[in-house]
């Protein structure tokens, strides 16, 4: 089959399932908003393409959203036009539709099969919006509204796509019938051979000072992962709980990774990072010594990330009732003593004291107590991290579970057969 693409950071899900469709034989394209001098990636045909405006200044803010998708959509259909033009038809076209990008390739292809990558869809209440009262919206009369215009897209790509596909339960279940219906559960996948516990593990950090610090198995360790460090990841509930931890375990270290942008959020305002607010908050409750056992590691490369897992004593992650992160699932493969935000979709993954401990998302003091309770119980970190490790295994393997439910429902898309 030709198989095309669209992402606009490609791979990024797709970054298991595009090669493996290379090895089955199939021609593979991607089209991409990436610049990138490569014209191919493990066999797949890389297509680079460009915005050519932007946004109306003073837009309305309720539809600003709508425009700038629709100007990537544009452009996307504007390079799938010159694509044709050379020839190329797909059998298939497999998009992460969040950024609209593949919005008019149904006009270009109208006999190709669609299916979309069922990220989130956008509700004013139950999930992310409105869950944290800390952070309530500007506009909560208005906010409903906004909303609804920013579910435009996945609308109008219902009307086109035959299929979606979810990676968990708890995400399509966010997506309306009759669309529902339509979407297929299957995670990207962990590669559980390659992140698995290692004994022999080590890593150098290095210190506010300037020295490097080497780290082993027999260290304390701590560790909190966020792409970036904000909210609705739970930095700030982590942050508020270090003080009460350092004081009461006063050899272990804590190791964050993240940047200090935001992924998902608002930006908070003035041109201060969410980083530097929790951190200044809590700094006066923490002596020098005890700041020094804090590091912060920016973004790392993958592997001194896996390494930083197979290292973890305790791993901690917490997340708004919103897209799960691929690092908690990488965690239980390297079988890391998990603690956890008692919020959706966790509750797919991390069963209480069977794969990891849960905690209310807003109780600091509960997320202390968890935290220095497994510390003190290597039996419970390592019964925690074997069953984790073994439901990662069972329910997310990427050779054996996830990838062959993923190649099966681009067949099943391309046979017109329901996913």
């Amino acid at each position: 089959m030709n198989i095309l693409f669209i992402h606009q950071n490609f791979p990024g899900q797709f970054k298991f399932l595009a090669p493996a469709l290379v090895r089955q034989g199939h021609r593979v394209v991607a089209m991409t908003l990436q610049k990138t001098a490569a014209s191919e990636w493990q066999g797949v045909q890389l297509l680079p393409y460009a915005v050519t405006r932007g946004t109306t200044p003073n837009v309305h803010p309720w539809v600003g959203d709508f425009e700038t998708k629709t100007i990537r959509a544009e452009a996307c259909f504007r390079a799938a036009l010159k694509l044709k033009a050379q020839g190329f038809t797909p059998d298939v076209i497999v998009a992460h539709h969040g950024w609209g990008e593949s919005l008019f390739l149904k006009e270009v292809w109208p006999d190709a099969k669609l299916g979309i990558y069922c990220e989130f869809y956008y509700r004013p209440d139950g999930s992310d919006v409105g869950f944290d009262p800390e952070f309530p919206p500007k506009d909560a009369a208005g906010d409903a509204c906004r909303l609804r215009l920013k579910n435009l897209n996945n609308l109008l790509h219902f009307e086109v796509a035959d299929a979606g596909m979810a990676p968990t339960h708890w995400q399509a279940s966010t997506f309306p019938e009759p669309f529902r219906s339509r979407i297929t559960v299957v995670h990207d996948g962990i590669d559980t051979d390659a992140i698995r516990s290692n004994p022999a593990v080590s890593m150098t950090v290095q210190t506010r000072a300037g020295g490097q610090l080497p780290l082993t198995r027999n260290d304390e360790l701590i560790t909190f992962v966020n792409r970036n460090l904000e909210p609705y990841r739970g930095y700030h509930v982590f942050m508020r709980a270090l003080p009460e931890i350092l004081r009461r375990r006063p050899t272990a270290r804590v190791l964050i990774v993240g940047a200090d942008d935001v992924s998902y959020g608002a930006r908070p305002e003035g041109a201060r990072k969410w980083r530097n607010i929790f951190a200044d908050e809590v700094r006066p409750q923490i002596s020098d010594a005890d700041w020094s056992r804090v590091h912060f590691l920016g973004h790392v490369p993958y592997p001194q990330f896996i390494a930083l897992l197979q290292l973890s004593t305790v791993h901690v992650y917490l997340t708004y009732p919103f897209v799960l992160s691929w690092s908690l699932l990488e965690a239980m493969s390297a079988g890391c003593a998990i603690v956890a935000s008692d919020t959706q979709p966790l509750h797919e993954v991390i069963r209480h004291d069977e794969t990891g401990r849960l905690f209310n998302f807003f109780d600091g003091a509960a997320l202390t107590n968890e935290v220095c309770a497994l510390l003190d119980d290597p039996a419970a970190r390592a019964r925690l991290g074997a069953d984790a490790r073994e439901f990662a295994r069972a329910n997310y393997d990427l050779k054996t579970v996830c990838l062959p439910r993923q190649l099966r429902w681009v067949q099943d898309l391309a046979g017109n057969q329901p996913p």
